[in-house]
């Protein structure tokens, strides 16, 4: 096996919870890896890392949690390890579109796929202008979000005006954010695709209250029957937001869509979310993620654990590059 205790997997990651699965099933089948936290890291750009893969999961949402120093930095990060060769799951093509909702409208708007109407702007100034000719109820988002966090409805452009004047419009840590419709869901729930090596995973359909813009699988801690989950990571306030989960198979050409999207975007795991316009029936895709932290009790909603799989693909991966390596040695 190509990870050994001088070239183990690492596992660059931020959120002290979402990853004890993967950890616990690395520990299990007694694979040498470190983790790496993002939020207190350092490189030398002259030094090549020792590792046979380097996982990527690094979460744009991190400033929620105290740790924002390190979305930027990681972009340099993933520069370098590119650089010297080393093999990266979910690189830096993939981080890239994770950090921006502005990009990734454009790679849907490239692959000639169905989104909200949005305009992208740098000042809160603009929003009002920015929002003529979209279809009220508007959102704005923050560029590099995460869980929902920072995003506002407003019902009609008066409201909207009045927040950009009273500075109460938040654009992100990066000042840009998207003015977009909001799209009423069909039966106040979206669809999440999850992909392991660009191919479907499996996919769930994630109901709440159709108002709320968090809607992380790992939080959801109950079926759609009213069955509990045992979730080992479980937010505090899932219960009180409503949020239930059901397995589901997208149709077909949902699949090849999400597949098209994942490559377009250099993301081997991760998931893309869809909802449907409750007023027309018109399917929307609206966010690409390049960090999976799948359903909690993913075996009691769609059926099996994806762990085991994930790591399989690791494994698969570390001994592509360790050939690889010797090949170009």
């Amino acid at each position: 096996m190509p990870i050994t205790a001088d070239r183990p997997l690492a596992v660059y990651y931020e959120h002290p919870e979402w990853f004890r699965p993967l950890f616990a099933e690395l520990e299990r089948r007694g694979i040498p890896h470190v983790r790496l936290e993002a939020g207190r890291h350092r490189f030398d750009p002259a030094e090549t890392p020792a590792y046979s893969i380097l996982f990527n999961r690094m979460s744009p949402s991190a400033y929620l949690r105290g740790t924002g120093n390190a979305i930027f930095y990681t972009l340099p990060y993933l520069q370098h390890l590119r650089e010297k060769g080393v093999r990266v799951v979910n690189g830096y093509d993939a981080f890239v579109t994770e950090t921006s909702k502005a990009y990734q409208l454009s790679l849907l708007d490239r692959l000639g796929l169905p989104y909200p109407r949005a305009r992208v702007v740098n000042h809160a100034s603009e929003a009002p202008k920015a929002a003529e000719g979209l279809r009220f109820p508007v959102a704005v988002k923050p560029n590099i979000g995460g869980s929902g966090a920072g995003v506002t409805k407003f019902d009609d452009p008066e409201s909207l005006r009045r927040a950009a004047e009273r500075g109460e419009l938040e654009l992100g840590i990066d000042s840009t954010a998207l003015v977009q419709e909001f799209i009423p869901q069909e039966e106040s729930r979206i669809v999440r695709v999850e992909v392991l090596d660009g191919k479907l995973l499996y996919a769930i359909r994630v109901y709440s209250s159709g108002e709320s813009f968090d809607l992380c699988p790992a939080d959801v801690c109950q079926r759609l029957d009213g069955a509990a989950l045992d979730a080992q990571v479980c937010a505090v306030d899932a219960a009180e937001r409503g949020l239930r989960v059901e397995g589901y198979e997208p149709p077909p050409e949902v699949v090849a869509d999400v597949e098209r999207i994942m490559a377009a975007a250099g993301i081997e795991v991760g998931g893309v979310e869809y909802m449907i316009d409750a007023r027309d029936g018109q399917r929307y895709y609206y966010d690409i993620n390049a960090l999976s932290n799948f359903v909690a009790d993913a075996p009691n909603v769609v059926g099996f654990d994806p762990v085991p799989p994930l790591v399989d693909f690791l494994v698969a991966e570390a001994e592509k590059a360790t050939l690889t390596t010797q090949e170009a040695a």
